[in-house]
């Protein structure tokens, strides 16, 4: 991994910082020499746009092997094990990731996996898989670009917002100098939300959803909120057309109440297909003729 960066480097903004310090006080990390940053340096020609990540640290503990390190200098999202990752394949090509000393590692493999939340699904798309890299780097960059996200980074904690609610979706403090994404701060859904291996109709998450029509169910699978079994949305619901239909109204009954609770409506529906979220299939509701009070 790279060698430890100078305070300034390590700044949220650093790409920002740079030219608020002296040319003279700048020491590049490849060539050791005074004058220009590691990114100015001659001797990265040859490297091109090649893969690159920015991380230094002390020490590994296995809560920080499961933990994702946002890192603002990474083109990709960077993981020294694959286990658990979608769509792995063998990487054939040429290329290496070079780190903030320059040297390059191997790349073994890439892969695409699913951050789930209790309110988004993050997508993390083309990881790629350095065995000897020794921490999960999450490219800043590419991670805003995948999700419509922006991070705020403030001093013990930082921030993942929607780009245009400006909601709070994902936090977390700072740990030992960096910003660390745990897992406390991408709790998993439950299993009926998360899953992604589990056949879910369309017409199952209608009813779940309180019969959306399906337009809104088309939006919520577009942006990952839901996984359909099939992108075709074809609801067949009785419920709708039953609930959307209208009735003549009753005539007059002849009955005139002067006082509360002198006459009551009461009206029962059931059995229902499907039980309740108590276990019930037959619903009532009871109303005051005098005060309409239900």
């Amino acid at each position: 991994m790279a060698a430890p960066q100078p305070q300034w480097q390590n700044h949220p903004h650093r790409g920002a910082a740079t030219n608020q310090w002296p040319r003279q006080q700048i020491k590049c990390q490849l060539c050791h020499i005074y004058g220009h940053s590691t990114q100015q340096c001659s001797q990265l020609v040859h490297h091109g746009n090649q893969a690159s990540a920015n991380l230094s640290f002390s020490t590994t503990s296995a809560e920080d092997s499961a933990a994702w390190f946002p890192d603002t200098g990474a083109n990709h999202h960077v993981t020294p094990d694959i286990t658990g990752m979608t769509y792995a394949e063998p990487y054939l090509g040429n290329d290496q990731l070079h780190v903030g000393d320059g040297k390059g590692l191997v790349i073994s493999n890439t892969a695409n996996n699913l951050l789930h939340t209790a309110t988004r699904v993050f997508t993390l798309s083309n990881i790629l898989h350095v065995p000897h890299i020794k921490k999960k780097l999450l490219s800043v960059q590419q991670f805003c670009r995948e999700n419509y996200v922006f991070f705020e980074f403030h001093s013990s904690v930082f921030y993942v917002k929607d780009l245009i609610t400006k909601e709070v979706l994902l936090s977390d403090q700072s740990k030992d100098g960096l910003y660390v994404l745990s897992e406390s701060s991408a709790a998993f859904l439950p299993q009926a939300f998360s899953s992604t291996s589990m056949a879910t109709s369309a017409n199952i998450w209608h009813r779940h959803l309180s019969h959306p029509s399906s337009r809104i169910l088309s939006l919520l699978a577009s942006n990952k909120k839901v996984v359909c079994t099939s992108s075709h949305l074809n609801l067949q619901c009785q419920a709708c057309p039953l609930g959307k239909s209208s009735r003549l109204s009753l005539g007059p009954t002849g009955h005139k109440t002067s006082t509360p609770l002198e006459l009551i409506f009461r009206d029962v529906w059931g059995p229902v297909p499907m039980l309740s979220s108590d276990g019930f299939r037959y619903f009532v509701i009871f109303v005051d003729a005098h005060t309409k009070f239900i």
